[in-house]
């Protein structure tokens, strides 16, 4: 342990009770019956399936050996990222807790009446990620570690309301920053997850901050996923009284997102393929020469920047 690890150990710390599953495995139970032990603080890590918090569970691993590790299953996860949680818990050496909505997507949809979630209405976040969290924590005394790195300080976490939770930032801690990051899970042995070769967030196979290219990129590699994200799309508009060549925009209730990608449907956009992929291959040749030693992800990172650099919801996207 280096100098710095002494600081996250906590002598209040108490590992969760461990259960014999198939196999011989032993595994943390996946919901907590009832307090922690004597008032004892629990240390929790969220694992989205990106980079950043992947590389924090690791960098967290033999700092806080007690760590709980967990990831919100929306049940809409693509396929690579399920896989990488895999590769994970080997790494761990211990499991990857899957907490789940009581209710799923289709559920929400309808409590929604039909509203897709966007930027401005949130209510996939908020009911499938931040609700099962709060939930599974309890009344817990809680510290929860979030991989919002030191290069980008201007980032915010989700702020809890709740009163027995507080937040660390151990890579802005620390000084760790991207190149460090890509260190740690290099060095682990795990690399990156499968879809940064066309993506460059997790989150569910139909989120609405996913750029052009990024559809394109489902469309190619799961196209029954994108196929299930133009069925929703479609009932949204047919819903609201929109054909498929309808003008959308002209009928729209403030607020109210009506397609999952701004100012197009799905099947106008997988329409434009070639416009879109030949637009990134020229934004990609740009940053390369515009940047020294540029990896393939920084030069995807940057094309698809030029399109959309608004920044996801830390909860799904870290």
């Amino acid at each position: 342990m280096d100098k710095r690890g002494a600081a996250w150990l906590s002598p209040t710390l108490v590992m969760a009770d461990p259960v014999h599953v198939s196999g011989g495995v032993v595994a943390a139970l996946t919901t907590r019956p009832g307090p922690a032990k004597n008032g004892a603080v629990r240390h929790i890590c969220g694992i989205s399936g990106g980079k950043d918090s992947s590389a924090l569970a690791v960098y967290m691993r033999d700092r806080v050996p007690e760590m709980e590790y967990f990831f919100c299953d929306t049940g809409a996860e693509l396929p690579e990222t399920y896989e990488y949680l895999t590769r994970l818990e080997v790494i761990l050496g211990r499991p990857i807790l899957r907490l789940n909505s009581e209710r799923d997507f289709d559920h929400y949809f309808k409590v929604f009446r039909g509203t897709l979630p966007s930027p401005q209405m949130r209510w996939c976040t908020r009911n499938l990620k931040i609700k099962p969290i709060e939930d599974w924590i309890g009344d817990d005394p809680t510290v929860s570690y979030v991989a919002i790195r030191a290069d980008e300080s201007n980032r915010k976490g989700h702020i809890s309301t709740k009163g027995n939770l507080q937040t660390r930032f151990p890579f802005m801690e620390d000084g760790i920053k991207h190149a460090d990051v890509l260190r740690i899970l290099s060095d682990a042995g795990i690399g990156l997850p499968d879809y940064y070769e066309w993506r460059t967030r997790s989150g569910c196979y139909f989120c609405f901050f996913q750029r052009k290219a990024e559809w394109i990129g489902l469309a190619d590699r799961h196209p029954e996923l994108f196929e299930q994200a133009v069925a929703i799309e479609q009932k949204v508009l047919l819903d609201a009284g929109a054909g498929d060549d309808a003008d959308f925009a002209s009928q729209a209730m403030k607020g109210r997102q009506y397609t999952w990608s701004g100012g197009e449907t799905l099947v106008e956009l997988r329409a434009r393929r070639s416009e879109i992929l030949e637009r990134q291959e020229v934004a990609q040749a740009r940053s390369k020469a515009a940047r020294v030693n540029l990896t393939l992800l920084d030069a995807l990172s940057d094309a698809l920047d030029e399109e959309d650099a608004s920044m996801q919801c830390t909860v799904c996207a870290l």
